[in-house]
């Protein structure tokens, strides 16, 4: 099999960033397919391939990115004023009160606060794709501990958490507001529910080929079965979740569950974060500085339970210089997702970066690589 061959364009001045991907490129398995892209002050400046059989229009599996997508909804409808961050849970939905939940705000459970990072026994592959499922269920568990507490990363539920006090407020879901007011507006090709006509651009996630040391750290923190880890990533019930491939179910990305099932591809994740914090396609910005503000400071930072590192969240976003790159301004919100994506906003250089890749990467979330080029994206984007 043949290495493959970089395709594309750069802005003047962004060439380096072509130079580190065809550098990433050569050192990767004959195999790899990936996209980047960027945009800085809503200009498209990077917009880069790589793979035999995919291209730039390529959709792919994003995981927990997706979280990014429908807590963008959250905070429209926070600076709509139609949610307030510091009201109870229960003021929208009531239910929620049971086993001792009812103290929670929404501002606690955006930053994944509540405790509630799965239930008991388990989801089925059914309900992790519908978000009104697994609502219905976490409504009536006991958190895993006391609300407001401590933190944890809730993987496969915060975004039915939130989806459903969205749906409680509005009556719609994050899905069809966010198709409404953002996909569909800017024509973003980041999909909360991939319509049947665009899937034959989708390709299949791969899953990831760990060396045998790391096929021995995963074991150890994923296999005990009962554990907070396995709990949240939905390893100990009747059907495990294999999380590398869960986007390669029709249902899940059919149906785009707000923690997982978004299906995108570069353009649409940076083209996400462009729209977020400045003018893109001649439209306004869709938040205001003070709301991207307050969703990207820091609510939850320090040790999270259930990836059992240092992690820091704002509200439903990662706080992407302190978890992940350093080197981008305060405030940077984005999402990264297991299968090695990374897409984020940094208002103060006006970035926006998507990234993809098909196969998973060692150990899950942003890949290795996206340090190196989002640096080279950033410093690009500094210069000019």
């Amino acid at each position: 099999m043949t290495q493959s061959t970089v395709h594309g364009t750069v802005a003047d001045g962004f060439e380096p960033v072509h130079a580190e991907f065809a550098a990433f490129v050569a050192g990767e398995r004959p195999d790899y397919e990936g996209q980047l892209c960027a945009y800085v002050h809503g200009r498209r400046v990077v917009d880069l391939w790589a793979g035999e059989g995919g291209d730039g229009d390529s959709l792919y599996g994003v995981l927990a990115a997706t979280k990014g997508a429908a807590h963008l909804v959250v905070a429209l409808l926070v600076q709509d004023g139609t949610l307030e961050l510091d009201r109870k849970v229960t003021y929208y939905w009531p239910e929620f009160a049971a086993e001792g939940k009812g103290v929670l705000t929404l501002r606690e459970l955006l930053a994944h606060r509540a405790g509630l990072v799965g239930t008991d026994s388990g989801f089925t592959l059914e309900e992790l794709a519908d978000d009104r499922a697994v609502a219905e269920r976490l409504a009536d568990q006991r958190p895993f501990w006391r609300p407001g507490a401590a933190f944890g990363y809730h993987a496969l539920v915060i975004g039915a958490l939130a989806g459903e006090v969205v749906r409680r407020a509005t009556g719609r879901t994050v899905q069809d507001l966010y198709e409404e007011r953002i996909r569909a507006p800017y024509g973003l090709d980041f999909h909360l529910g991939l319509p049947a006509a665009r899937e034959p651009r989708f390709r299949p996630a791969q899953p990831m080929l760990p060396t045998p040391e790391q096929r021995e750290l995963l074991d150890a923190l994923l296999s005990p079965p009962h554990t907070l880890q396995a709990i949240a990533f939905n390893r100990h019930g009747a059907e495990p979740t294999d999380l590398a491939t869960l986007p390669n179910h029709r249902v899940i990305r059919a149906k785009g569950p707000a923690s997982v099932g978004g299906v995108a591809s570069a353009r649409g994740l940076a083209g996400l974060y462009a729209a977020m914090i400045g003018e893109l396609a001649g439209r306004a910005p869709l938040l205001k500085p003070d709301t991207v503000a307050e969703f990207g400071q820091l609510h939850s930072v320090g040790h999270d339970l259930v990836a059992r590192s240092h992690k820091a969240y704002g509200l439903g976003f990662q706080a992407t210089a302190d978890t992940w790159h350093p080197f981008l301004g305060a405030g940077a919100v984005g999402h990264s997702g297991a299968g090695g994506c990374q897409a984020f906003a940094d208002p103060r250089s006006g970035l926006a970066y998507g990234y993809t890749r098909r196969r998973c990467a060692f150990p899950g979330g942003a890949a290795p690589e996206n340090d190196r080029l989002a640096r080279a994206v950033h410093t690009a984007a500094l210069a000019r």
